[in-house]
């Protein structure tokens, strides 16, 4: 960091961590995350200028050029990164099997040292790092969406007692290309029962729900209910 800052040096910082935020917050504004535009923007203010102060509490007298990665004021850019722990930590959610805002938290940290790299002083770091993150929440997300993932649901059907068969239901899906667990079976009065079964195959984020799968099941047998599990697979 530079001893002796001037005000179009912190002016200049402070307007490339507004810059850098704003790039990074609208893509999540966007996609309707819970961290978006202004709660970027703040964390990455909050580091830079929490890196401001500290090179403006440097005491420079009597020091070694090598000394001062050890003062105390080096400390508070620290704190921040803990700080925003708590924040990222409240960004993720958990529904069931499935968790949420985990990108959100991890971009909220990240936009936070690029806070810190600009506040410091380290411009072309600051700019190099806001290109890798949106890089990676722009560029990269036409990449995850066509990741075939293992996707797995809890599936109930209704028959009579000797209607359908396990091997039956096993056959069925088989030749439609998924896989199939018998989790269990309960009365359903009537001299009928309910199976439960897991389903698990594999597909891209991008081709949406397994219509295919349900269409199966609906022409095929008395389907009760039809409940997706994104997580939590073995």
């Amino acid at each position: 960091m530079p001893l002796h800052p001037s005000a179009i040096d912190i002016a200049l910082r402070l307007f490339l961590t507004v810059v850098a935020g704003a790039l990074i917050g609208i893509n999540r504004e966007a996609g309707g995350h819970s961290a978006g535009f202004r709660t970027t923007v703040l964390a990455a203010l909050a580091a830079s200028l929490a890196m401001i102060l500290a090179n403006a509490m440097l005491e420079v007298g009597g020091k070694t050029p090598v000394s001062f990665a050890t003062m105390d004021p080096m400390r508070l850019p620290l704190g921040i990164l803990t700080g925003m722990g708590f924040i990222g930590g409240g960004a993720i959610l958990k529904h069931g099997n499935t968790i949420s805002g985990v990108t959100t938290a991890a971009t909220l940290w990240a936009v936070t040292v690029v806070g810190l790299c600009f506040g410091s002083g380290n411009l072309v770091l600051g700019c190099v790092g806001t290109g890798l993150i949106l890089l990676t929440l722009i560029g990269f997300k036409w990449v995850d969406v066509r990741v075939a993932r293992k996707r797995r649901a809890h599936v109930v059907i209704a028959g009579t007692r000797d209607a359908p068969t396990l091997s039956q239901f096993y056959d069925t899906l088989r030749t439609a290309g998924y896989r199939a667990n018998f989790l269990g079976e309960s009365d359903a009065g009537n001299n009928r029962r309910r199976l439960t079964f897991e389903v698990l195959w594999e597909q891209t984020e991008i081709d949406g729900k397994p219509p295919a799968l349900l269409d199966v099941l609906a022409k095929t047998y008395d389907l009760q209910s039809f409940e997706m599990v994104a997580e939590g697979l073995r």
